[in-house]
């Protein structure tokens, strides 16, 4: 019985260090999210969502150079650590900016 408690918690443990090691090798991109007087999000993530004239778009790790205007929506990040698996931030429109895994996205101006 022992010897059977202690297996599992091996093998709990050994998937605990697999997903964290899986998550060190998933590509990341720092996401800064601010406006004047406010910083609301400064970390690194998987993705962010939003919305432009277009339509709904994702952001991925090794992303194209890309600047968009926002309109109104909320934005998703998904950051790489933190007690939530996503981050909703309610926006009324702003400008995005992506350049080399690194976006910053400008609120009221």
């Amino acid at each position: 019985m022992i010897e059977e408690t202690a297996a599992a918690a091996e093998e709990t443990a050994a998937a605990k260090v697999a997903r964290n090691a899986d998550a060190r090798s998933k590509p990341t991109m720092h996401v800064k999210v601010y406006s004047p007087f406010k910083v609301y999000y400064d970390e690194d993530s998987y993705s962010i969502s939003a919305v432009n004239a277009t339509g709904p778009f994702d952001i991925l790790p090794h992303h194209h150079n890309f600047m968009s205007l926002l309109g109104a929506c909320e934005l998703i990040v998904r950051p790489v650590s933190g007690p939530q698996p996503e981050q909703h931030i309610k926006i009324s429109g702003g400008l995005m900016y992506v350049k080399a895994d690194k976006i910053t996205v400008f609120l009221d101006v």
